[in-house]
């Protein structure tokens, strides 16, 4: 919301510099973004919360600078010269749709001329960024920009039977409308309309039909209210956002109606010289008395942690338009613990709904920095969730292998999500969508990670090790379920070049190798290859939990992204990606937490023993590692893949690993006699099983 000073001043006698303005109305919630000079003079350009419509006009910035300096506000007078003759007997208004158009009024204005504006208004409205077209459009957006409460104006002789009818559009109703572009509506649209067809999209724009031209004598000038969400809904609709529709999408004040059709009436008349028929057709089906709304002293004590005299709390809510009156017991008792104020909500501050909003309203004018900071009184003691210790143990290790930490919006394009969903599930779609491209909650964490690593890679970084904590969301037929994942994403190096070593690609095996380190934390993790289509098929794994006794519990999958997605979201280089469900890992965590007991160190040497072993490819260290571990030699404390080699001077589909056992005894030093003996017994093990032979 852009404002002029010079016009600001015009309703509070201001003294500070727009400078010192701009700073005290953002310190106190209405913060003001940019300032600059214009033909008009100093400019504000206001960031404006959504709830905050009464200040979408300079008269409501101006009552906040009258509340800020405790400063008189001046009334808007409108008191436009009237004729004898009452607007009802050439106009009639009809309501037929009172769920969307809450207040209609209409004056009638007769020999009007159509002409430029004068200088000074045309100055005002392009400082502020609005067209001049002739002096009536002008007169209307220039009370809009004034008090923030929308006008239009028609050309009476060109409505039907010279009457107005606001009901909701027909199946299929078109209508131009003022920018040239006709529009087909839909019975949820609210439509102002004569006795034939719609002249207006009430709210959002007026129509083509009845817009004031040169020929305009005589003038319908509407002045209404409107359901906030069926104009938001009708904006969005249409694709038609205009500063009329901005307004009333955030609730404009429905008893400004008639006071801003007053001020257009009295501005009209002197532009043109025109005259007024008396009085106004006001359709109003749906008054209500004002709010009341309690404010006492012990709940702002509770809330701010720090007292405001009784003189500070009844000018301000006076300031701004809320009219407190002392109702406790000991009304004339000053800055008493019991003092309760019984406030009158305006009519154009419907935000305010509690006693909360009132400490907030004294609390931002009295000055933030007047109350002490302190930590608010706790009702009940704090605790850590159940899976808090897991996950930040899990954070621990990440960011040890060198992991960083992500946070992505889980809002993503359909078509993107499909890559990646299952063929048999259903994704959670959002019913009112901002974007085309963010219309569905992510089914899995892997299309944000695809979409971070591409963001990444398109900016220069080559190397990146990635993480995220977060929830995916499916439908399962008649509610959202949501579940809480780990995913890892990797691409470029795994060691750049140095000195002693030529540079290496990160790969599957790495990406394992740090998957094993966390499935540590939870009692380690089973492999078995496959996974997704996704995934290359080649370079991907299931992971499982160790369960009691064969039971396995799925975690996971891992592997090396498909040619297929890489191509979709443009990766040149070779992407891994990694998915793990957080409560089977932080179950497992729990579990092997607890599992955990003191064993003290043996007294005796450990010793290591290699075994380069051939092996058929396709042989996983796993089942090396389970061979081994069958034989149950109590000595064996770890069992370790230290090298892989595949080349000449192996046979055709063989390869060699390297493997170390490490045997350790707690009673005595190991003798070469056994040494050999557990050396035999897994070398004739190796190869029973696994058809295994030493390198020679």
């Amino acid at each position: 919301m852009k404002v002029l000073y010079n016009w600001l001043k015009e309703f509070v006698a201001l003294e500070a510099t727009p400078e010192e303005l701009r700073a005290r109305l953002s310190l106190s919630g209405t913060a003001i973004e940019a300032q600059e000079d214009t033909p008009a003079g100093p400019m504000l350009d206001a960031e404006l919360t959504s709830n905050r419509a009464d200040c979408l006009g300079h008269y409501g910035i101006a009552r906040e600078a009258a509340a800020l300096y405790r400063l008189p506000l001046e009334a808007v007078a409108a008191y436009p010269r009237e004729l004898a003759e009452p607007a009802s007997s050439v106009t009639r208004v009809d309501i037929e749709a009172p769920e969307l158009c809450g207040r209609y009024t209409a004056r009638v204005l007769r020999g009007v001329k159509v002409e430029p504006s004068p200088i000074w208004l045309r100055e005002r409205l392009e400082s502020l960024g609005q067209a001049s077209i002739n002096n009536i459009v002008d007169a209307t957006n220039y009370v809009m920009l004034e008090l923030g409460h929308p006008l239009h104006a028609f050309d009476l002789d060109l409505l039907g039977e010279g009457r107005i009818v606001v009901r909701r559009a027909r199946a299929g109703e078109k209508m131009r409308t003022l920018d040239g572009i006709e529009r087909t509506l839909t019975p949820e649209m609210c439509v102002i309309a004569d006795a034939s067809r719609a002249q207006a999209i009430a709210g959002v724009m007026g129509g083509a039909d009845s817009e004031i031209r040169s020929t305009t004598r005589t003038i319908l000038l509407e002045s209404a209210w409107f359901d906030p969400i069926s104009i938001r809904r009708t904006s969005k609709s249409l694709g038609l956002r205009t500063e009329a529709s901005m307004r009333f999408e955030r609730g404009a004040d429905l008893v400004l109606a008639d006071r801003a059709s007053r001020r257009c009436a009295e501005l009209i008349q002197k532009l043109t010289g025109a005259e007024l028929l008396a009085g106004a057709v006001d359709v109003y089906p749906a008054r209500e008395p004002a709010l009341e709304i309690q404010l006492t002293r012990k709940e702002l004590l509770r809330v701010m942690g720090a007292d405001v005299p009784d003189a500070e709390i009844e000018s301000i809510l006076s300031a701004l338009g809320f009219a407190p009156v002392r109702t406790d017991s000991a009304p004339g008792s000053a800055e008493s613990l019991q003092a309760v104020w019984t406030c009158r909500r305006p009519s154009w501050r419907g935000d305010v709904m509690r006693e909360i909003d009132l400490i907030e309203e004294v609390a931002r004018l009295y000055g933030i920095e007047n109350f002490p900071a302190r930590l608010p009184a706790a009702k009940l003691p704090a605790a850590r969730l159940e899976y808090a210790e897991a996950e930040d143990r899990l954070r621990e290790r990440l960011i040890g292998l060198g992991y960083q930490e992500i946070i992505t919006i889980p809002i993503v394009e359909e078509s993107a999500d499909a890559l990646f969903r299952a063929e048999n599930a259903s994704p959670a779609r959002i019913a009112n969508p901002l974007a085309e491209d963010a219309s569905v909650m992510r089914s899995t964490g892997a299309v944000t990670m695809a979409a971070t690593l591409e963001w990444n890679l398109n900016h220069g970084q080559r190397n990146l090790r990635l993480f995220e904590f977060g929830r995916t969301y499916g439908w399962n037929g008649s509610e959202p379920v949501e579940t809480r994942i780990l995913t890892l994403g990797a691409t470029g190096l795994a060691r750049e070049k140095n000195v002693a070593d030529s540079e290496r690609a990160f790969g599957f095996a790495d990406l394992k190798g740090d998957l094993d380190q966390i499935g540590r934390l939870a009692g380690g993790f089973l492999w078995k290859s496959g996974g997704p289509e996704w995934l290359h098929q080649a370079r991907a794994g299931m992971i499982s939990l160790q369960g009691e006794g064969a039971a396995a519990q799925p975690a996971g999958i891992a592997g090396q992204v498909s040619r297929r997605v890489s191509e979709r979201f443009k990766l040149r280089q070779d992407a891994y990606i990694a998915e793990l469900e957080l409560e089977p890992l932080c179950a497992g965590y729990k579990a092997a937490r607890s599992a955990l007991r003191y064993k003290p160190l043996s007294r005796f040497p450990a010793v290591e023993r290699d075994f380069s072993l051939v092996l058929a490819n396709g042989t996983p260290f796993s089942a090396v590692a389970h061979a081994i571990r069958s034989l149950e030699i109590a000595e064996v404390s770890s069992i370790d893949a230290v090298d892989v080699f595949r080349g000449k001077n192996l046979p055709a589909g063989k390869f060699s690993l390297l493997v170390r056992v490490t045997l350790e005894s707690r009673q005595a030093t190991l003798t070469e006699a056994q040494l050999t003996n557990f050396s035999s017994r897994i070398l004739a093990a190796l190869e029973q099983k696994l058809g295994a032979t030493l390198r020679a």
